[in-house]
């Protein structure tokens, strides 16, 4: 190939080859022939093997010292057979520009892979300084794998050490204090009076929360729900012996009865334990009964009749026991009516 034909184009030899755009020149030719000068004097035995194996859709197959082994022949056949199974997955070795490209997507393990297979299995055609020069290739890729590690990992200890979430969710709760402190002072309000900047939402979202379940009166307190309630809490802290439970329940037949039974009304063996266990709740649920004393809500609307607590319960006895004896009286002496002119 002479000057003139290989103008316009880009030589495989040329450093710049892998630019798409790149067209050599004069200077690019010169450049390969003299790089190929001084490779025949370093190396005079360096001239590619002429007898050698090489599969054409071989990733290496540019390679002139390369010759592939069986390694090669198995990952091209895998290849093949995923690609005629129409799976969607990476070749291990293909025909062409793109097939390269995708094996160099999937990273450096695959090419690190093949060399390490090839510097076990050996390359017989090569010479002591091609076998020296392969080994300085693998040291110069591990080198710079290690200074890529490394360049990541200091750039890790340089950056400044996040926030821990204590220390976040303190500045948080700072600078929400400073936002709600300047509108207040934009609003003439000190931070006591915070709670006028709540939205009703807000207002019936926190007061919600402070709200208790209300107790159970009335009608409430024999529905079946209350007293569903009831049973669970008194069975909670009941402890049940499974194994006594699955005998009892495996020597009687009719465990479980029904209306229809013929053992209806047949009395149960029970054990002396559970008995005991049984009257000691019992007497439990009368201590608290005993002992429970629900304070009354107090009335504002009401009447002051008493001066303190002790006149005020004296007097609510007296209205129990002759309070609609009084009534007449009472309402007189209100309106005026039972006094003398």
């Amino acid at each position: 190939m002479g000057k003139e034909e290989a103008a316009g184009k880009s030589q495989p030899e040329c450093i710049n080859s892998s630019n798409p755009y790149h067209e050599c020149s004069d200077y690019c030719l010169h450049q390969i022939a003299e790089a190929q000068r001084r490779l025949a004097e370093d190396l005079p035995d360096s001239r590619p093997p002429e007898e050698r194996t090489v599969h054409p859709d071989c990733i290496n197959a540019s390679n002139p010292y390369h010759g592939c082994s069986e390694y090669c022949f198995k990952k091209i056949a895998d290849a093949k057979a995923a690609l005629e199974r129409g799976e969607q997955e990476h070749p291990a070795g293909g025909s062409g520009k793109s097939d390269i490209a995708l094996e160099q997507a999937d990273g450096d393990d695959d090419s690190s892979r093949q060399e390490e297979a090839g510097a076990d299995e050996g390359y017989p055609q090569m010479t002591a300084k091609q076998k020296k020069l392969f080994e300085l290739q693998l040291k110069m890729n591990e080198a710079r794998k290690a200074n890529q590690q490394a360049m990541v990992a200091e750039k890790k200890r340089m950056e400044p050490r996040g926030e821990s979430r204590g220390v976040s969710k303190q500045k948080w709760l700072d600078d929400r204090k400073k936002k709600i402190g300047k509108l207040l002072d934009s609003n003439g309000l000190d931070m006591s009076k915070s709670y006028m900047l709540d939205t009703q939402d807000m207002a019936e979202a926190k007061y919600k929360k402070w709200e208790k379940e209300p107790a159970p009166h009335g009608w409430d307190v024999f529905n079946q729900k209350t007293l569903y309630d009831a049973y669970k809490k008194r069975t909670k802290n009941i402890e049940v012996d499974m194994e006594s439970y699955n005998k009892a329940k495996e020597t009687d037949p009719e465990f479980y009865r029904d209306a229809s039974s013929l053992q209806y009304g047949k009395v149960s063996k029970v054990a002396e334990p559970n008995i005991d266990r049984m009257v000691n709740e019992l007497k439990e649920r009368d201590e608290k009964r005993k002992s429970f004393s629900r304070r009354r809500k107090f009335n504002e609307d009401k009447d002051i009749d008493s001066i303190n607590d002790r006149n005020e319960h004296f007097n609510k006895k007296i209205e129990r026991a002759f309070g609609k004896y009084t009534l007449e009286i009472k309402n007189n002496l209100e309106r005026g009516t039972a006094l003398p002119d």
